[in-house]
């Protein structure tokens, strides 16, 4: 908890991150690139032939879908309960970048399951689910729009963010708690080709990385705008 609050201080954020995101930035561009290569030149599977390599794109666009939404969560906890000063800022920074994510994990899913279940869509409970955090977002993002004070609208999202979370491990745990046309978890449970599970581990990590380069540059702008603003007001 010291660790979160050491870097509360937007100056001190600034300094970490600035000699972060080079880092970031390099590793996410060769993960991407060696999991992209190694999950492209792998065999086809022996069921889904060529159509597995749609896995590494929708996989790890899912999972990091349902990460960001409880860095969401989490951010909005320390803001309810802690009055962590960049919190706020954090979450709401995330949120558009979770979104898209889940964009690309809705469409690439819809592509994947039409040869493999002859639709692009069913209402079964995991694609349902994982509509909803979709609508969740955008429902967190516009009510950030809509409350002009700013104090008001970060705590409002902060309890539509808590509410939210709900639905995370209902995602999670949708194709155990009732049938569903789409497969369970593999790679913890060994399911997955081992030939499969390293460009996959690595696509995984890459998109985490992405995001969490995205994520330090969207607060960025943010703590850079509101110093603009603070002197345009100053100024004026």
């Amino acid at each position: 908890m010291q660790f979160l609050f050491r870097y509360a201080n937007p100056h001190n954020f600034m300094r970490l991150s600035g000699a972060v995101l080079p880092f970031t930035a390099i590793a996410t561009v060769l993960c991407l690139a060696v999991g992209l290569y190694l999950g492209f030149t792998a065999p086809p599977d022996y069921q889904q032939g060529r159509t597995v390599l749609i896995m590494f794109i929708h996989v790890p666009a899912a999972t990091v879908a349902m990460s960001v939404y409880g860095a969401i969560a989490v951010c909005s906890l320390l803001s309810l309960v802690w009055r962590h000063p960049l919190s706020d800022t954090a979450a709401r920074a995330a949120a558009p970048l979770g979104a898209l994510f889940t964009v690309l994990g809705l469409i690439t899913g819809s592509l994947w399951g039409k040869p493999m279940w002859g639709t692009y869509w069913v209402w079964d409970a995991r694609l349902t689910s994982f509509l909803l955090l979709l609508f969740i977002y955008f429902g967190y993002m516009a009510l950030w729009n809509a409350i002009e004070d700013e104090t008001r609208a970060a705590r409002a999202a902060a309890i539509l963010a808590l509410i939210g979370a709900v639905n995370i491990p209902i995602i999670h745990f949708s194709v155990e708690w009732w049938s569903t046309l789409h497969q369970g978890e593999g790679i913890v449970s060994g399911a997955t080709d081992p030939v499969f599970l390293a460009p996959l581990l690595i696509m995984m990590l890459g998109y985490t990385l992405l995001f969490a380069t995205l994520w330090m540059i969207r607060i960025r702008t943010a703590i850079l705008e509101r110093r603009a603003r603070n002197l345009m007001q100053g100024v004026s």
